[in-house]
């Protein structure tokens, strides 16, 4: 197992795939905003917790090639699903996406997934500092 493999970077990756994710289900929420009877889409809230019940604990090993060397092996990664948006405000031509609210989620969506990236990389940082290298 490489050292990106660990649960934190798999699950900070996960992460940021569902925020991908989302960004195309809200852009396409913004794109059909004026079509008659369109139903914006969301992505089900992503929870780390439920993230980390469907990972299996890694189970380590140790390989006698030389004594400082061991091995681990993780589960499989989770899918996302999609939702129907609970719309409140419907327009005459049953449209019920409202950009005012599709803008304000795809800031935030933004937002979240830079935060994601940012801890990415300084755990990476922080890696490389515990094994020695600098860069």
């Amino acid at each position: 197992m490489g050292l990106l493999d660990m649960p934190v970077f798999t699950a900070l990756t996960d992460k940021m795939r569902w925020h991908q994710a989302r960004q195309g289900l809200l852009a396409e929420n913004v794109a059909n905003a004026d079509n008659p009877g369109y139903k914006g889409r969301d992505l089900k809230q992503y929870n780390f917790e439920e993230r980390f019940s469907q990972v299996q604990p890694p189970t380590v090993t140790t390989a006698a090639t030389q004594p400082k060397h061991f091995s681990t092996s993780l589960g499989g990664a989770a899918g996302f699903a999609d939702q129907r948006m609970v719309n409140f405000e419907i327009t005459p031509k049953g449209n019920g996406v409202t950009l005012e609210d599709e803008m304000m989620k795809v800031t935030t969506n933004m937002m979240d997934y830079q935060a994601a990236t940012s801890l990415y990389q300084k755990s990476v940082k922080i890696l490389k500092t515990a094994l020695g290298k600098t860069a």
